[in-house]
């Protein structure tokens, strides 16, 4: 399985779209500042997870969220 998981900063107006087979060890990374790009951004709560039979699914799914409209009402209803 793969998972599609989006993260909401406590600290600052940041959200983060991404995918992994292992969303508990994922989450647990960025909060401890393991990624560059959302180390500055931490801590994080999880706002979405959704699973997916395969990484092809959940890698368009993760492309819809990050792009265009959808990205822009995604931040809307998950606004700090």
């Amino acid at each position: 399985m793969t998972y599609v998981y989006v993260l909401k900063s406590l600290s600052r107006k940041y959200h983060y779209v991404g995918l992994t087979d292992n969303p508990a060890r994922r989450i647990d990374d960025h909060n401890k500042g393991y990624n560059k790009t959302t180390k500055p951004y931490a801590p994080f709560e999880l706002v979405l997870l959704e699973e997916y039979p395969d990484r092809i699914s959940a890698r368009k799914r993760e492309k819809f969220l990050k792009t265009g409209k959808s990205s822009s009402n995604f931040v809307k209803r998950f606004k700090n």
